[in-house]
């Protein structure tokens, strides 16, 4: 849990790459190649699409809304960042493979050489984690930002779990507070059909952040400790449908925010809400999960407060196509744009080397 109120933490941050200067000629998405997770087909034994956020990124590309070289490269959290809210225990914890199989739900990594699990596994999960904390401060920057991957709302400063090892929500929070003048309030709407117990362990009693969760009351993770730290409650029932959960939706984003004026808004934006989805157990068209990110949107919009959106849990295939629509959607209603992009002027092979944050060109973690 953090307390931190002062600025205290602004004088004696550490160096990071993270919050390093991205051109304007730059769209505030934020993605890697290396998010995507494939080991000798053991990610298929989750249920998790862990090769989702790479379909994403190309369904964007067909439609013609990016381009390789005007979107943000995410770089990897080190263990100095990961530092700012992980305990050096639950870090050094991850180095034992049986611990990773655990967190993430794959048995069979627990036969793995750690230093397989932390490459083909851990990093991925570790660059994420670093897009998540780039696009808070994209967010400030330019009003919007949208993580493609991360989201890993189950995992707090000292425990993971449900494929969560890194705690990217409570780390773009706090890095935004120790850095960023002026970002003193956080507002997490979390939408995820989980519990979203990892954030709201760490902001437990921390009076700067602002929780609203609304999940589905009887799965995973059920964690009452946690559910303390939520201001605004809203548990749904099995199978609930497009209209209850759209009113529910617009009426408490609302109330969150008349509540509470944020500086900054971290929307959890989970798809396991998606009719059919093995784990969420919602029944929620496309169409809804669309509709859902747009009122989130606009009620952010309307108030003139940045948001940061990340894509969380989503457990079937079409997952990929209906982000990528929401994003396309979210553009034509003018609530995003690629308005820095016009006029600028700059070739796309300039713009590709400004956006690109290191190591351009780099594969799906693959073996």
């Amino acid at each position: 849990m953090f307390h931190k109120e002062d600025n205290e933490g602004k004088m004696s941050s550490h160096r990071t790459e993270l919050y390093a200067s991205i051109p304007r000629t730059c769209l505030p998405i934020v993605y890697h190649p290396d998010y995507n997770i494939t080991f000798m087909g053991l990610e298929k034994l989750h249920p998790f699409d862990a090769g989702k956020w790479g379909k994403v990124i190309h369904f964007l590309k067909e439609e013609e809304f990016i381009t390789d070289g005007n979107i943000v490269e995410a770089l990897e959290a080190t263990e100095e960042d990961l530092l700012v809210v992980h305990t050096k225990r639950y870090l050094n914890r991850l180095k034992w493979s049986l611990v990773v199989a655990k967190i993430t739900e794959i048995p069979p990594v627990l036969f793995l050489p750690n230093f397989l699990v932390q490459r083909k596994v851990l990093r991925p999960l570790r660059t994420q984690t670093g897009g998540t904390i780039m696009a808070g401060k994209l967010a400030v920057d330019r009003g919007w930002a949208i993580n493609v991957g991360g989201g890993f709302h189950h995992c707090s400063s000292d425990r993971g779990g449900g494929f969560c090892a890194y705690a990217d929500i409570s780390l773009a929070i706090k890095f935004l507070f120790e850095r960023v003048e002026g970002i003193s309030r956080a507002t997490i709407i979390d939408l995820d059909a989980h519990q979203g117990n990892g954030h709201e362990r760490d902001f437990l009693d921390d009076k700067r952040v602002y929780i609203m969760d609304m999940y589905n009351r009887y799965i995973y993770p059920g964690d009452g400790y946690a559910k303390r730290a939520i201001k605004r409650k809203v548990e749904l029932d099995w199978g609930t449908e497009d209209s209850e959960y759209l009113q529910k939706v617009e009426l408490h984003s609302e109330g969150s925010l008349n509540e509470v004026q944020p500086d900054i808004i971290v929307y959890n934006a989970g798809t396991d809400i998606l009719d059919g989805d093995p784990l969420g157990g919602l029944s929620i068209s496309p169409q809804g999960i669309v509709k859902r990110d747009e009122v989130v949107f606009r009620a952010a919009r309307r108030r003139g407060i940045p948001i940061l959106m990340v894509t969380s849990g989503g457990y079937q295939k079409t997952t990929a196509r209906i982000i990528a629509d929401s994003i396309l959607n979210l553009h034509q209603q003018g609530l995003i744009g690629a308005e820095a992009l016009e006029g600028e002027g700059s070739s796309s092979l300039v713009t590709n080397m400004m956006c690109s944050s290191g190591s351009a060109g780099s594969t799906s973690t693959t073996v």
